[in-house]
């Protein structure tokens, strides 16, 4: 057999093979058509979010309370902390989120809770990456806010744990989702006061005996799809301080409780 035609057989294969996974590629999309996961409107390919509901989303830009992340209306400093900040100050260090808590990030986190869909995981943990690029300095681990197991049962999904994953792939960091246990199952929060959302919260976490050699001394970025009161975020962050850490950030996909700015 000479190496011209081995050389050529070779490249043959080669070529059936792209032309096999072309063609199962078309009829993916004959069968399942590229949708966008906010509206269900046709879109160009898989995990892509249409025109129309890209341009409704509010992203949280500079100026912003550096402890917070809550956008200001005016640049009055990087230094400068807000009301909210001061007058509360949180168990974590700084928070994060890629945009404001609209309908169409209202409809994105639904679809991914909810519905189990890859393609609004994956543009949810993409827009968080985007927020989470200022905290990588300081991460070493990444935990998310874990789900009580009857409820993780009911959804079969974990959220928070999907784009905490995906964001620790992309900065290179560990994702450990074992570190942060729900001590037990907690109401909705949904229609619950501010005071009543923290006594719903309080003590709802704990970092097993296990991890704690893990996490001592370790920078934490703890994950949510979105941060609401705070309430959750500020429960996890405190049995992540009790656990050893020694300092938390966090980073949520949107931020709830806040007008858009002009």
């Amino acid at each position: 057999m000479d190496a011209a035609g081995d050389t050529a057989r070779r490249e043959a294969r080669a070529g059936f093979g792209l032309f096999l996974r072309g063609a199962r590629s078309g009829l993916g999309d004959i069968f399942m058509p590229p949708l966008c996961p906010a509206c269900q409107g046709a879109v160009g390919a898989h995990d892509l979010l249409c025109l129309g509901c890209w341009a409704e989303l509010r992203f949280i830009e500079r100026p912003f309370c550096p402890v917070l992340g809550v956008p200001f209306a005016a640049e009055i400093g990087e230094t400068i902390v807000s009301a909210e900040a001061l007058a509360d100050p949180p168990p974590f260090a700084r928070a994060r989120s890629a945009v404001l808590f609209d309908e169409t990030a209202r409809r994105l986190v639904h679809k991914m809770k909810y519905h189990d869909q890859p393609g609004a995981a994956g543009i949810v943990a993409a827009l968080t990456l985007r927020a989470a690029r200022e905290l990588a300095d300081a991460a070493e681990i990444v935990v998310p806010v874990p789900l009580h197991r009857w409820r993780l049962w009911q959804r079969r999904f974990n959220q928070s744990a999907e784009i905490a994953a995906r964001l620790a792939s992309e900065m290179g960091l560990r994702h450990l989702p074992a570190v942060l246990a729900r001590t037990r199952h907690t109401r909705q929060q949904v229609g619950l006061s501010g005071r009543e959302r923290e006594a719903n919260m309080r003590g709802a976490f704990r970092v097993p005996e296990r991890w704690r050699p893990v996490i001592a001394g370790r920078h934490v970025l703890l994950v949510d799809d979105v941060y609401t009161s705070g309430a959750t975020i500020k429960s996890a962050a405190r049995a992540l301080l009790r656990g050893g850490a020694s300092a938390v950030d966090v980073v949520t996909f949107a931020r709830a409780g806040i007008e858009p700015l002009g």
